[in-house]
This record gives structure tokens, C-alpha cells and sequence, in this order.
């Protein structure tokens, strides 16, 4: 009885083994074909791509991630079908799993879209000095989570996508040529015409400006204790910026002091009259107050 029993189910294993090897030999030939497909057509869309002015990062993204993703997903639903797998309950399933996903995982979402967002509108590329949110520094790789930038001090700051579509991005090196203003404030007693021919002069004997712009020195504001200037300075590219207003701020003090030429800074002057009051003068007197 149990001899007979066991030759049944035996069979019967058989028989279901029979019936599943197709389908397996099957979806294993479904995947093989739709894998030989991308192997074919990547190479031609490839080449047609390098032709474009599209940016590196974007044919990678339709090449590597969006074709390839739409050959996989499409080559494992024939798959799935040819071994007998409800592909659209499965769907629904997978439809209320990326919903509740979705939620959880909606920041990094916003990050891809925001990366997609970057590469296509390019507001800056790999290569490019950029200043966003207090960083400055040469962008080393943009990716669909997040941007790298490699800092002035030799730090890798990586800073996500959806913050730098928010943010204000100045770019150093979209526009090629680059000017660096300079601030420089003197004392409201000193002239102004020659402050400017002190500061031209000692900018004149640094390095790394361009020669075909020339340094020009203006009045920015008067301020409160000081009549503001600003040294205008023109370089090659946005690497070189902040080492250059560096220079240029360190000769500029060196020039004026050599010069005699007064830097203020904030204060408050006081005289006394022949009562031996003291009046302020960086505001009118008061009614009724000695000197109104």
C-alpha cells in the first residue's frame, strides 16, 4: 500500500515537473532574448547620444538607468507570465507597496527629481566653481542624489539636490572671465582720486589678472565712518578667486598705510564745549540739550 502510495505521488511529481520545465526553459529564454536586445541596441543609441551637445551625466542617465530599467522591467513581466504568475495582481500589490514607499521614502525621491531636474537644466556642470549655500568649490560629480563639491580646503562637501534647486547657485565658471570686487573703505578727509591711484598701483604688480581688462577702483557708499571703494580686479576663472581677493585685500592695506592714507573704522566722536558738557556729534542736539 505505501509502495503504491509513493509510485503515485511520484508520478504525479513527474507529471507537474513535465508541465513546469517549458515555462521555466521558457522565461529563461524570454530573458536571454530581451538581455541580447539592450546588449544590441545600447551600442547604436550610445553613438547617436555622442553626437549630441547632451551633457555626460544625461546619457547616462537615458542609457544606463532609464533604458536598461525599462528593458528589465518589461523582460521580467513576460518572464513572470510565462510561468503562470498573475502579473496583474502582482502589479496591484507592488502598487500598494510603492505607495506606502513612497511615503516613506519621499525625500529621496524629491533628491532624484531634483537630480534630474539639475542635469537638465544645468545650471552648472562637472568641472564648474560654484557657490551655493556657504560652499565654494569645483563641482567633482553630480548624481541623482546628490551633488559633490570639492572644497578649497581639499573636503568633499555633498550637499543634496532638492536643497540645491531651493538654493541660489552662483556659477564662477559658466560665463568665462571673472571679476572680483574688493572692498576698501578710507577716512571722509582723504581724496578719493588719490586713493584710487595708490590701490591701481599696487594691483598692478600682482599676478594672475587678465590683461586685456584693467583694474578700475570705485565709490561704492558712503558710509557711516568711512567713504567705501571697491577694487575691481579681472581673472581667467572662478579657481583663482579667492586667493585673488586675498592679494588684493592684503597690498591694498599695504599700499595705503605705505601712502598715509587713512582706514577707518567705527567710532564715535565726542567734543567738549567751553561748559565742559560733552555733545555728541553723530546726531543732532536734542531741544533744550547744550548746543541745540
Amino acid at each position: 500500500m505505501d509502495v503504491s502510495s509513493g509510485l503515485v505521488d511520484f508520478l504525479a511529481l513527474v507529471n507537474r515537473s513535465n508541465g513546469l520545465l517549458p515555462r521555466v526553459l521558457t522565461a529563461s529564454l524570454v530573458l536571454v532574448v530581451f538581455w541580447l536586445g539592450y546588449r544590441t541596441v545600447r551600442r547604436p543609441i550610445e553613438t547617436a547620444l555622442a553626437r549630441t551637445e547632451m551633457q555626460p551625466a544625461v546619457k547616462r542617465l537615458l542609457v544606463d538607468k532609464l533604458l536598461r530599467t525599462t528593458v528589465l522591467l518589461v523582460a521580467v513581466v513576460m518572464a513572470a507570465d510565462q510561468l503562470g504568475i498573475n502579473v496583474g495582481a502582482a502589479v496591484a500589490s507592488l502598487g500598494v507597496a510603492g505607495i506606502a514607499l513612497g511615503f516613506a521614502a519621499q525625500d529621496s525621491v524629491a533628491n532624484m527629481i531634483a537630480g534630474v531636474l539639475i542635469v537638465w537644466d544645468r545650471p552648472f556642470q562637472v568641472g564648474h566653481w560654484i557657490e551655493v549655500e556657504g560652499e565654494f568649490g569645483c563641482v567633482s560629480e553630480i548624481t541623482l542624489r546628490s551633488t559633490r563639491i570639492r572644497t578649497l580646503r581639499n573636503t568633499m562637501v555633498v550637499i543634496p539636490n532638492r536643497r540645491i534647486i531651493d538654493a541660489t547657485v552662483e556659477n564662477a565658471s559658466m560665463l568665462g572671465a571673472l571679476r572680483v570686487d574688493v572692498p576698501v573703505g578710507i577716512a571722509y578727509r582723504e581724496r578719493i582720486d588719490e586713493a584710487r591711484a595708490v590701490l591701481l598701483g599696487a594691483v598692478a604688480t600682482l599676478d594672475d589678472l587678465r590683461d586685456d581688462r584693467q583694474p578700475d577702483v570705485v565709490v561704492t557708499e558712503l558710509g557711516g565712518s568711512s567713504v567705501n571703494l571697491a577694487v575691481r580686479v579681472w581673472i581667467d576663472s572662478g579657481e583663482q578667486s579667492r586667493a585673488v581677493y586675498a592679494r588684493v585685500l592684503e597690498c591694498a592695506k599695504s599700499a595705503l598705510d605705505e601712502a598715509g592714507i587713512e582706514i577707518p573704522f567705527p567710532h564715535l566722536q565726542l567734543v567738549v564745549n567751553d561748559a565742559g558738557q560733552k555733545l555728541r556729534l553723530d546726531r543732532p542736539a536734542a531741544p533744550g540739550e547744550p548746543g541745540a
